[in-house]
């Protein structure tokens, strides 16, 4: 199915949103110079990066070691994609020059055949090409061609883009004009190649990366296992993966064959997302079916309430359909980013409220929560259940750690949260040639190429706090145009009337009767001054998990609008989370305002509960004592802010 729709170019959506606007800034003012920091190693306490001095090294700029993971370099990479977002928006001189410095770093790092990697270059120089299946050589270039086109697009600087480009071609050299038989059959370990040369053939045109990626695509799944020959072959390895893991790496069966999202989930989302853009590019609807079937898998059976993918953190992965546990979970914040860009993709292709529903879920819920408020610590695991003492301690706990830390080791998800936050505006609209589609609610002004001409329309909105979304055209064209709205799944009744408003003008309009798949479309020759709202009541609503879920059974959550509310000790004083409970017909009622930290003030929820104890014994034949409580719930994004305390997502239903 080929792909009818294109996402806003960054630098044409200005965000001027109560919600992203201030998260945004905090990203430019703050994240940015500290991950640059934590690069150069100058953030005390924090772990140790060296990802910068490691260019220096390999360019024969210092003397040294390498030191790091394999994929070491990809941290350099998702920052500069990261300040490449920020650059198109706002103009920072300072920024854009250590940005520079950095790639001319990379570009004295390359070899005179275009080849780029640290690791090889300076560690094991003799060994490229021959660990596709551990060592991350395609993972590392395919972050940096996407911080090189992002760069160019943002500054219309090419010189990384040139250095990547040559690299792509040294790429295409090795693998497909060769003619290796050692690399017949050849596969990434960890994909995000295919995406990346993706995002390359579309700014250049050059089919050579469109042929690339398909063959990386095609080549999975087959038999023989390139893994399995390749290991064999070089008699050595470096994480120790088994390769007849053959799920782990999604190479279990050809991808147009493949049914259920499986093995390492981000490495999966990145598969998918990749797949899905070449099903577009190709106009391939075989391809655009699996991922389809694929997406539906993971959004019916295999994602969490916050939008988190990935449920075990052995091979931080997908298990099983309803495999969804909520205190040894995995979630990385990495998994709901690259959640995102498959569900972005799909959205491309076909317009459907699926795809953005649980894009908005990840993005406000498994993606936010993977920062602190203040900008200067993160998550990797996004737990649903934490419980002080064991979470991030014992055994299959130890990985749930109950605060962030500064940095980590493996910093894959710092900076992929920075790239995904100051790139949000290409979520917010797609377009085709004269329909516009509304995908997340958030403030802005877009201008926007039609095919009758440019649209200028302004976004005013007080969502996710309030539920009014306002449309107004200040530019368009004499022609009849398409405004396409999401109607989000909280806004539908049992029998699938939503009970959103939409108003043009000030007549409203039959919501239910211009609703196809999850968008309303209102279609006219708009003049200058028009105005449409949507309405939509943000009550807050209990969730209830399908009993295949067996973690969840008997419990309930709660949510308001797209955003998951969590229960905190530092909140609910009066016993361990585990001792409340929740009735089906217990009232909710909004708070009033508070604040997690200074200047993040979010709305409470107060819930009428019980508390359910039993002290003295281990064990006993009296029954629990209940008393009624009184419950207050946060937005789950903000959990983790106030100090190491208990939380909760799913309580007891009583």
């Amino acid at each position: 199915m080929k792909a009818t729709n294109k996402n806003i170019d960054l630098k044409s959506f200005k965000v001027n949103d109560g919600f992203f606007s201030p998260i945004r800034k905090l990203v430019k003012d703050v994240v940015l110079p500290y991950q640059h920091d934590i690069l150069e190693d100058n953030v005390e306490g924090a772990a140790k990066s060296h990802a910068i001095e490691n260019f220096r090294i390999a360019a024969g700029d210092e003397n040294g070691t390498f030191y790091g993971m394999v994929f070491q370099d990809s941290d350099v990479a998702k920052w500069i994609e990261a300040c490449a977002y920020s650059l198109a928006l706002y103009p920072d001189a300072k920024l854009e020059k250590t940005v520079d410095d950095i790639i001319d770093i990379i570009g004295r790092a390359q070899l005179d055949d275009g080849y780029l990697n640290t690791y090889f270059t300076v560690k094991e120089p003799e060994h490229k090409w021959q660990n596709l299946h551990e060592c991350h050589e395609l993972y590392c270039a395919g972050h940096m061609i996407e911080a090189a086109v992002a760069y160019y697009e943002a500054t219309g600087k090419d010189k990384l883009l040139n250095i990547m480009i040559r690299m792509s071609d040294l790429m295409y050299k090795v693998f497909i004009t060769d003619k290796n038989p050692e690399l017949a059959g050849a596969i990434p370990g960890h994909p995000e190649i295919e995406l990346a040369l993706m995002r390359l053939y579309h700014l250049t045109g050059n089919d050579k990366y469109l042929e690339l990626t398909k063959l990386f695509i095609d080549n999975r799944g087959n038999e023989p296992n390139f893994f399995e020959t390749e290991t064999k072959r070089r008699g050595w390895e470096h994480f120790h993966m088994n390769y007849n893991d053959k799920e782990y790496a999604q190479n279990h069966l050809p991808v147009r064959k493949q049914t259920k999202a499986a093995g390492h989930a981000v490495r999966a989302v990145y598969l998918y997302t990749g797949m899905a853009d070449l099903a577009g590019a190709t106009d391939e609807k075989e391809l655009f079916d699996a991922c389809e079937t694929l997406f539906d898998n993971i959004a019916e059976k295999q994602s969490y309430i916050t939008g988190a993918i990935g449920s075990t953190h052995h091979g931080e992965a997908f298990t099983t359909d309803y495999d969804l546990p909520n205190d040894t979970i995995y979630a990385e914040t990495c998994a709901a980013i690259g959640l995102i860009f498959f569900a972005d993709k799909m959205l491309t292709l076909k317009p459907s409220g699926k795809y953005a529903d649980l894009m908005e879920r990840a993005l406000y819920n498994g993606v936010l929560s993977g920062m602190q408020l203040d900008g200067s610590r993160f998550f990797y695991v996004n737990p649903l259940e934490v419980n002080p003492g064991i979470s991030g301690v014992y055994g299959n706990y130890r990985h749930v750690l109950p605060e962030r830390p500064k940095w980590f080791g493996c910093a894959c998800c710092p900076p992929n949260v920075s790239r995904l936050l100051t790139s949000l505006g290409k979520y917010v609209i797609h377009h085709n040639d004269d329909t516009i589609y509304s995908n997340l609610f958030v403030g802005g002004k877009a201008d926007i190429p039609l095919a009758s001409g440019n649209v200028t329309l302004t976004v005013t909105t007080d969502y996710p706090t309030g539920g009014v979304v306002k449309y107004t055209f200040d530019e368009v064209s004499d022609s009849e145009i398409t405004l396409a709205i999401r109607i989000p799944w909280f806004t539908y009744d049992e029998d699938g009337k939503t009970s959103c408003v939409l108003t043009h003008n000030g007549k409203t309009l039959d919501v239910n009767n211009i609703t196809n798949d999850g968008y309303a479309y209102i279609s006219d020759i708009f003049k200058s001054g028009d105005e449409i709202i949507l309405s939509m009541e943000l009550t807050p609503v209990k969730m209830y998990a399908n009993t295949s879920v067996r973690y969840d059974v008997n419990n309930v959550a709660i949510m308001r609008g797209p955003i998951v509310y969590c229960f905190e000790g530092a909140d609910n004083t009066d016993g361990a989370l585990q001792e409340y409970g929740i009735t089906a017909d217990a009232k909710i009622k909004e708070g009033a305002p508070m604040d997690i930290i200074p200047g993040t003030t979010v709305i409470p929820l107060i819930i009428d509960g019980y508390t359910k104890k039993l002290s003295g014994k281990l064990y006993s034949t009296v029954a629990p004592v209940t008393t009624p409580a009184t419950l207050t719930a946060i937005p789950y994004y903000t959990w983790g802010n106030r100090g190491l305390n208990q939380m909760r997502v799913w309580m007891h239903l009583f």
